[in-house]
């Protein structure tokens, strides 16, 4: 069994869709979702600067563009299950990444998922820009005694993202307390984002898109798609997008997905563009899960062998 899943905010690097725009048909995909998301995502994805891609209103779009570009350049089209049975498949997404596996599923349309991502990221901007908060990632430690150290200084746990592994988020006071006094064993990392996303800090953010929901016509998903919620598969449309609206204010439950798609026996993990942090999770989650993560065009016959071997 395949798990196609698609990366979360901070998996973006300076000019990563440079070699993806040298095929025509790719540059003009690009553009159409440009449109859609109302945002120069071929000059963002060639030419900006890191503090550029880093806003969440650039960052969110230009990712969620990504998978897709990427999921186009493999023959996956979005909520077909092509010449694998669809019970071979299942599809997630970390944090904004459930955008795209909802589109991929065919929950959502192409364009109905960049609309979603145009008022999530710059509603998730704009709450973030209200408060001075932050988010740091706890490495190693007890799960259950980083969990109450976080609880103490008044931060959330944001994500958990499997072992050893737990992002916090709060004001950037709550989180200066996390790492001056950090978890018995466990390292505090500050993280390059702008604010504490997955907690009530987003709560504007949430209902801009609940204001908004209306407006989109989601689908049955064609493929087993897992919520980051609780794991589980979510098999309604107006559900998925309840729990895409739902999920800026709730925690990323990555842990548990990974557990899913261990109980479901999955043998191949494989990561949509920008690749490689949810490979590496997989690594230490999935022990001895085969797994493959798109960066380049380079990497597209691999990946298309890595599909055949695993559906």
């Amino acid at each position: 069994m395949l798990a196609i899943v698609c990366p979360g905010q901070g998996s973006q690097t300076p000019g990563f869709l440079a070699p993806w725009l040298e095929d025509s048909a790719a540059r003009e995909r690009l553009e159409a979702y440009s449109e859609a998301a109302q945002i120069d995502l071929v000059r963002h994805g060639s030419e900006s600067d890191e503090e550029t891609i880093r806003d969440t209103s650039v960052a969110q779009p230009l990712i969620v563009a990504a998978s897709l570009l990427s999921a186009h350049g493999l023959g996956l089209r979005p909520g077909v299950p092509g010449e694998a049975a669809a019970d071979n498949v299942l599809l997630a997404g970390h944090s904004v990444g459930e955008v795209p596996a909802a589109a991929l599923a065919g929950a959502l349309s192409e364009q109905e998922a960049l609309r979603l991502i145009r008022i999530r990221a710059t509603g998730m901007a704009e709450a973030a820009a209200s408060t001075p908060t932050a988010m740091a990632a706890v490495l190693g430690g007890v799960d259950d005694d980083v969990l109450a150290r976080i609880s103490a200084t008044g931060a959330s746990a944001a994500n958990l993202n499997g072992p050893g592994q737990i992002v916090a988020a709060g004001t950037v006071e709550q989180i200066n307390a996390l790492t001056e006094e950090p978890p018995a064993r466990a390292k505090v990392v500050p993280l390059k984002v702008a604010g504490a996303f997955h907690t009530a800090h987003m709560a504007s953010a949430q209902d801009a898109l609940a204001a908004e929901s209306s407006s989109f016509s989601p689908g049955d998903p064609a493929l087993r798609l897992l919520s980051n919620r609780d794991g589980t598969a979510v098999t309604n449309g107006v559900e998925v997008l309840d729990r895409l609206i739902g999920q800026v204010t709730r925690p990323v439950r990555w842990d548990l997905c990974m557990e899913t798609m261990r109980a479901l026996g999955v043998t191949g993990v494989l990561e949509l563009l920008p690749g490689g942090t949810l490979t590496g999770l997989a690594k230490r989650g999935l022990k001895g899960t085969a797994s493959l993560a798109v960066k380049s065009p380079e990497d597209l016959d691999a990946a298309q062998e890595f599909i055949a071997a695993h559906t």
